[in-house]
């Protein structure tokens, strides 16, 4: 069957990622290929010290998202999307979204990117033992506790953005179990929320938030259908149909372990873009909880271990805008790829260590290293002298350094290393340097694979096609990965050892950039 056909029968399978700073729709058919996508560019704010995006954002997105999509099936075959096989809707985990009853939002919707709950997490981590990071929902809810927020009394529903999304769509209050363990501890033997950490949390703070959170599904379920008022706020035409049968609204770490075929024990990826998390799949439960360390869920239900950092890409992308903006005032028309791709693959004439060029990618704040807000610096030794390669080096491992050190704590505390890291994100557009410092950062073969740029909104795809399968869901993402092909790099002792080097000036000069966060 075509591509044509495949839409035209209402065969295709759409899967939209809310990312941080894009929204992407994918369109696949039934060998789950990519034939269509769409983007949506938008950006969070930083309001009343809060990281957001508001309502309006939310929906301006899932329109935009949509509408290009549809002009780009119009565009390639003429055609209109009036039916689909099944549909996911995926966001950036974790962060809080209160409504009343209403569906009203109660509070600003609060992203993964703040860093304004480090005492409840830490609170919340020895009350369950289980590690609770900053940016879960539970440790959001804490604090509105704590605080005394008025609204609270008022609050009937708790999603996160996936959920939110999915919620606005089909009319169903779900989240898959994956999205679901940014929200609060999850029991892995029953699927669902803990009952146990439920009971402590009630017992602690005299609020059962079980009935306010979404009901926690698996992949492969129908999670609801699209209904006719989502249908009209999706496609504004009015052209597409309800009906659509939805999985489970997933988390971008779960899309990313589709996407990337990792979801068997000891399976890895790294997806890095506005943050850097890797996610190594667990053979068996940790020893202890570890405030660095996230406890996630794959979307079948099984748990992994996730070094997350708030930060990656932001301060190397503002600073080749910076160079990219002097070329323009000398008068040379160089294309945005051409910048990345040349300042990025600088970094193979870079001195291992990076020449004594020491930079911090902190935009924000970085719960691992104990930041609750960010200054971006660099640093350098004035006695070496200053390249360009040196100086793209430095601040391609500091957008890696924060989740290399949660994921020292795994390799050392727990003996959980990934034999290969597969890599995916913005990180990775310029593959061959992306990988090279990624292999050299973790010490572990890296690879990306060839349907890398399609990113989270084809892992929700993938999610969405595996409705109503028979197989496992490894099983089933073997299938679909049977041919793919993947670039490779292998670490090198050099290498390593530079980066090594590099990061243990790195760790020391975290007390500079303590102290630069009091200027700034």
């Amino acid at each position: 069957m075509t591509a044509a056909e495949c839409i035209a029968k209402g065969k295709a399978v759409l899967g939209i990622e809310f990312g941080s700073t894009r929204i992407k729709a994918v369109l696949i058919d039934e060998e789950c290929k990519p034939i269509a996508s769409g983007a949506y560019d938008w950006e969070n704010r930083f309001e009343d010290g809060i990281w957001t995006y508001s309502q309006s954002d939310i929906l301006s997105g899932l329109k935009g998202v949509y509408k290009d999509l549809a002009d780009d099936v119009q565009k390639a075959y003429g055609l209109k999307i009036e039916k689909l096989r099944a549909m996911s809707v995926s966001a950036m985990m974790h962060g809080c979204i209160e409504l009343d009853e209403n569906c009203a939002f109660l509070s600003p919707f609060r992203t993964w990117r703040n860093t304004i709950t480090a005492a409840e997490s830490e609170e919340l981590t020895r009350l369950f033992d289980y590690p609770i990071p900053q940016r879960w929902t539970i440790s959001h809810v804490l604090k509105d506790i704590k605080d005394g927020k008025s609204y609270l009394g008022k609050v009937k529903h708790i999603f996160t953005l996936a959920s939110y999304v999915h919620f606005l769509l089909t009319g169903e209050r779900v989240i898959g179990i994956g999205d679901a363990s940014g929200m609060f501890p999850i029991d892995f033997e029953k699927k669902t929320f803990s009952d146990s950490a439920a009971k402590s949390f009630i017992s602690s703070y005299g609020l059962d938030v079980r009935p306010l959170f979404p009901s926690v599904k698996v992949a492969g379920e129908i999670c609801g259908t699209l209904t006719e008022k989502g249908a009209h706020l999706l496609d504004e035409s009015g052209v597409l149909q309800p009906g659509v049968p939805f999985s489970a609204p997933e988390g971008d770490a779960e899309t990313g372990m589709a996407a990337t075929n990792t979801v068997r024990p000891l399976t890895g990826n790294v997806s890095a873009g506005t943050s850097a998390f890797a996610t190594i799949i667990l053979a068996k439960p940790l020893s202890k909880a570890y405030s660095a360390i996230d406890i996630v869920s794959t979307p079948d239900g099984y748990p992994g271990a996730m070094a997350h950092s708030n930060n990656c890409t932001g301060d190397y992308d503002a600073w080749i805008g910076l160079f990219g903006e002097v070329l323009k005032m000398m008068g040379s028309d160089v294309s945005k790829g051409q910048l990345y791709d040349t300042l990025l693959r600088s970094v193979f004439n870079a001195d291992e260590e990076a020449g004594g060029v020491l930079s911090y990618s902190f935009i924000s704040g970085e719960h691992i290293v104990g930041l609750e807000k960010g200054v971006p610096m660099v640093m350098r030794d004035p006695e070496k002298p200053l390249t360009v390669a040196n100086f793209m080096r430095s601040l391609l491992y500091s957008s890696l350094s924060s989740m290399r050190i949660g994921l020292d704590i795994l390799s050392r505390e727990e003996g959980v290393k990934a034999e290969l890291l597969i890599g995916h994100g913005g990180f990775f557009k310029t593959s061959d340097a992306g990988l090279k410092m990624l292999s050299s950062v973790t010490g572990v073969k890296s690879a990306v694979m060839s349907t890398a740029g399609e990113g989270g909104a084809w892992g929700a795809a993938l999610l969405a096609s595996y409705i109503g399968s028979e197989k496992s869901l490894s099983d089933y993402l073997d299938s679909v990965f049977s041919d793919a092909k993947m670039e490779v790099s292998v670490p090198e002792k050099a290498d390593t050892d530079g980066y090594n080097l590099y990061l243990e000036a790195f760790e020391k000069g975290l007390a500079v950039e303590r102290k630069a966060t009091e200027v700034f």
